[in-house]
């Protein structure tokens, strides 16, 4: 019996050997278990961001399953046969219940198959949005201009940075702060960049929900921009998210995204496919600033919006007092926190993985070396805020934005509905 890990693996590779069909057909004669799997990497539509395998042969047999145990939005529960079943509705894709199995019957949603057939259709130009925690996850010497290339070479139309939209984000973020916080007394919650912490506020603590800016993510932006300015495209998220998975099939932002998959995926794909990104040509157009650079750690945002507020509104008299929930225990008790008026700053900054999106569950280095990275990165950016990059200023006016203030007026391309 192969794992559902083994049956990806090969299917990437037999598609980039031309031999996808006859590596299809072997893997269904060879068993009922690996034919399960081949059926939801060959079909992932309707899945959430987590599957269940195996549902007779699950080893675990107490009343609460550990998987069930550690999922914090009770995405998980038995059926009245013991089968364990993962609500795609509620899921939200923390991997809390992935870290907890141990028996392996938990997986993340894979979007290969379809994204090759897109790729090898040619119907539609499809672009990678790249995370801000991208940099270094592929060795040091990995620039963003040779990462560029390695997603045309195995079939893409471009690439962008998520960063760029990033800085987007930050500024709404920042005119929302100066136009809310009045009194000592306000508060906002940062609702632009984790889905674990929108998803806690929501399903959860949804008392708080007036205090979130209508923010979609950097990703959503992303998705959305491209799609506005090529409205034929497919857009693949990659980053080292699960959640984002879920985020994606959304039902208010689902038309940003088509595919989501994970720098460990991507890793895989460039290694199938012969691409040796070291040794590729450059392909530079870096146009995010500091701000939208740092979204992938904690405290990113944070800094992100209070450094633009600065430098749009010098003369506020109440300055953004910010703190930050790392991990997706520390989000909990900051939201318990904030109900029982324990927090005393203005600017609440929800990170669901510890040490922010450098330590997502999918992300190829540790999270000390991934935050070093982006804060170098972040430092090298020719622009310090997101008010003084001039490529944030000239894509906002082509999408029809003639001041930066008009972005609190916008009512979809980057707002949604809490």
């Amino acid at each position: 019996m192969q794992t559902y890990d083994d049956i990806f693996q090969q299917l990437v590779k037999a598609a980039y050997q031309g031999t996808l069909s006859e590596t299809i057909e072997r893997i269904q004669q060879s068993g009922k278990s690996n034919e399960e799997k081949l059926q939801l990497l060959l079909h992932p539509e309707n899945l959430s961001s987590v599957v269940h395998l195996e549902q007779d042969d699950c080893s675990c047999s107490s009343d609460h399953t550990p998987c069930e145990v550690a999922c914090l939005f009770s995405a998980i529960e038995k059926d009245a046969n013991g089968h364990v079943i993962v609500s795609a509705e509620a899921c939200v894709g923390c991997a809390l219940c992935l870290e907890s199995c141990k028996s392996g019957h938990l997986v993340d949603r894979k979007d290969f198959i379809p994204l090759f057939e897109e790729l090898s259709s040619g119907k539609h130009p499809v672009y990678a949005m790249i995370a801000p925690a991208f940099v270094g996850q592929f060795s040091s010497d990995v620039t963003t201009g040779k990462l560029r290339t390695a997603f045309k070479k195995i079939g893409f139309h471009g690439m962008m940075e998520v960063a760029l939209f990033a800085d987007i984000l930050t500024l709404k973020e920042a005119f929302e702060f100066d136009r809310s916080i009045q009194e000592d007394h306000d508060f906002l919650l940062t609702s632009c960049c984790c889905p674990m912490w929108v998803a806690m506020i929501r399903k959860t603590y949804h008392t708080l929900v007036p205090h979130m800016p209508a923010s979609v993510s950097p990703m959503v932006a992303c998705g959305r921009v491209i799609k506005r300015l090529h409205p034929e495209a497919k857009t693949v998220f990659i980053g080292p998210c699960i959640a984002k998975k879920a985020e994606a099939k959304e039902a208010d932002i689902r038309d940003a995204v088509d595919y989501v998959l994970t720098f460990q995926e991507i890793s895989e794909i460039f290694d199938a496919a012969k691409v040796s990104l070291p040794e590729l040509e450059e392909d530079e157009r870096d146009h995010s600033s500091r701000g939208g650079r740092i979204y992938a750690r904690t405290g990113g945002v944070s800094m992100a919006v209070s450094d633009t507020l600065t430098r749009l509104r010098p003369d506020r008299t109440i300055s953004l007092r910010s703190e930050q929930a790392n991990g997706i225990v520390d989000c909990k008790k900051m939201l318990k926190d904030i109900i029982n008026g324990e927090i005393k700053a203005n600017f609440l900054e929800g990170m669901g993985c510890v040490g922010g999106c450098v330590g997502g569950p999918k992300s190829l280095i540790n999270v000390d070396q991934a935050t070093e990275h982006v804060n170098n990165y972040g430092n090298e950016a020719p622009y310090g805020t997101p008010a003084d990059n001039p490529f944030v200023l000239q894509l906002l006016d082509r999408l029809g934005y003639k001041t930066l203030e008009s972005l609190l007026d916008d009512e979809s391309m980057f707002t949604r509905e809490f």
